[in-house]
């Protein structure tokens, strides 16, 4: 079980790691918006997280 925990800890910290130096501080605040929705289980939240989230992934139309 601790493997388990340690491993998904990593994985967390990578993927964090990722997304604040391809996405900078607007993507970590996404980030931080989405999984503290999900957890605390509120939708407006989790929303406004993913909605920040598709913006930044999405980029600038053309």
């Amino acid at each position: 079980m601790p493997a388990i925990a340690l491993l998904s800890a990593v994985f967390v910290v990578g993927f964090e790691q990722l997304v604040q130096w391809h996405y900078g501080p607007i993507g970590i605040a996404g980030l931080l918006l989405l999984s503290i929705g999900i957890k605390a289980k509120n939708p407006t939240c989790s929303s406004i997280g993913a909605v920040m989230l598709a913006l930044m992934v999405a980029g600038p139309a053309l």
